[in-house]
């Protein structure tokens, strides 16, 4: 028997004990799932534009990226969501000529009895008392100061007479999600405008210009992000991220091998989502599509990105169905869209979600906006969130197991006689090897079928390269359980005399 040393030389003779370590039999190790939250800073966070960092916390965003920026709000969202996976922040800078959203709340009739305004702001609560005989000038006062007194708040308020105006903190098109209404949760919570009291509101409007997320993507080098949550949904920062995962020259390619998915939202009418969701076709991103919910799109991305994670991170086959986005709120149940509706997104590349009784909002089918191959026909086979992402578990382990196990071995043609433990492999010997992974992967849930498997797979040497081994790998991933259909069947009993 040739005892396979790597290190320890056959020629040495002074004596006695000698011992060389060798690792390739005892990786168990799996890949550190990151998550990523791109998304714009103000002028008051610290952090370096374009340059990712490592997040410790919800008070460690606040500095960096500003209490009332659009990346603090993100990064609050996603730690409802997942308190304890590793975050990572790449904050950008509003773009140079961008212009910020602004609304108005106009206040056009006094109170005549005693109450409190119940105002939210990108879902946020602004609670401002008001008392009979106040005028609509003293009311647009006390509302503007009142919002300006929350560090969070992603506006500013300015009252001028009768009138709140309200600027987005951050520039561009994410100002133009920012929900202004009154008393979301009505009078079942005590919401209602004080008697007498009217105001008129101006939904939030006229941003442009989202910045070029080229730089940014680009500082991000080789570093693994599986879950990257973004703040902007137009089509120029989505191709970009969509280049920068694809799987020709991005994340997914060969020559990567870092894969990754995003993760955002788009608010918009049925008919608005079915146009949006048939624009994209990315199996590396999903879009969860909604209508009047109070919540910014961009918190909406970090709560799915957050649940996704910590799915993921327990089991990547396990369905994202039923999942609870914590933080999220609910559209009144006049702007949710009906089963037939939910279907119909699902075929046009958008993501869908239910609201319970109590308001609680949860993953529906999570799925990618992929829908039809290069040839324009119909294509499902990236339909699913969770297929991607266990084609990115089964790859990476796939990868330690042959970096770990032949990081340095001969290879011999099959049929080759050598003594045991030599450090030699045959193709037959990886082919043994992947079966046995894959009947192990099996066993704990990630594939089907190893029986078909162990006889499909392809293992041979390089008939140009003798130094190269080529494998088929024709494995099936496990499924998820989401239809269960039942035909009720049932009789009626005979009468019986």
């Amino acid at each position: 028997m040739t005892i396979p040393f790597k290190q320890i030389p056959q020629n040495i003779r002074t004596p006695l004990f000698f011992a060389e370590i060798d690792n390739s039999h005892a990786n168990s190790a799996v890949a550190n799932q990151r998550a990523l939250l791109i998304g714009p800073m103000t002028s008051a966070g610290s952090a370096t534009p374009n340059v990712p960092l490592i997040s410790s916390g919800t008070g460690d965003a606040n500095v960096q990226a500003g209490a009332n920026s659009v990346l603090a709000l993100m990064t609050a969202a996603y730690r409802q969501n997942d308190q304890f996976g590793e975050l990572w922040y790449l904050p950008v800078q509003d773009a140079a000529g961008a212009v910020a959203a602004t609304g108005t709340i106009a206040f056009t009739a006094a109170p005549t009895a005693n109450g409190t305004i119940s105002l939210y702001i990108a879902g946020q609560l602004v609670t401002v008392p008001v008392t009979a005989g106040q005028t609509t000038a003293q009311i647009a006062t006390a509302v503007a100061a009142a919002i300006n007194l929350i560090p969070s708040m992603p506006v500013t308020a300015a009252a001028s007479t009768s009138t709140v105006t309200l600027t987005a903190d951050n520039k561009g098109l994410v100002g133009n999600d920012i929900d202004v209404r009154f008393n979301y949760i009505g009078t079942t919570a005590g919401e209602a405008l004080p008697t007498g009291l009217a105001a008129t509101i101006t939904a939030m409007a006229g941003g442009t210009t989202n910045p070029t997320l080229t730089t940014a993507l680009g500082n991000l080098q080789d570093m693994p992000f599986d879950f990257i949550a973004c703040a902007f949904t137009d089509t120029t920062s989505l191709d970009a991220l969509k280049a920068f995962l694809n799987d020709s020259t991005g994340r997914w390619s060969w020559q990567q091998q870092v894969y990754g998915h995003v993760f955002v939202a788009y608010r918009s009418t049925w008919a608005g989502l079915t146009t949006f969701g048939t624009s994209r076709n990315n199996q590396h991103e999903s879009i969860m599509g909604f209508n009047d919910s109070p919540t910014p799109a961009w918190q909406w991305a970090a709560a799915i990105a957050a649940v996704t994670a910590v799915s993921v991170r327990a089991d990547p086959g396990v369905p994202m169905q039923t999942v609870a986005l914590t933080g999220v709120l609910a559209p009144p149940l006049q702007s949710r869209f009906n089963l037939s509706q939910r279907n119909t997104l699902l075929y046009d590349g958008i993501a869908t979600f239910t609201v319970g009784d109590d308001g609680t909002v949860a993953i529906e089918n999570l799925i990618t906006s992929y829908q039809t191959n290069a040839y324009g026909q119909p294509d499902n086979s990236y339909l699913e969130v969770e297929t991607m992402f266990l084609l990115a578990y089964v790859l990476r382990r796939l990868r330690t197991l042959v970096t770990s196990k032949y990081a340095r071995v001969k290879l011999a043609a099959n049929g080759t006689r050598f003594g045991p433990g030599a450090g030699i492999v045959t193709p037959n010997i990886i082919k043994a090897d992947q079966i046995a992974e894959y009947q192990a992967m099996e066993y704990e849930g990630y594939v089907q079928g190893s029986d078909k498997f162990a006889q499909s797979i392809i293992v041979e040497q390089n008939a140009q390269n003798p130094n190269r081994v080529d494998v088929l790998w024709p494995g099936t991933l496990i499924n998820q359980l989401r239809i269960f259909a039942l035909l009720a069947q049932f009789r009626l009993s005979t009468s019986q005399t």
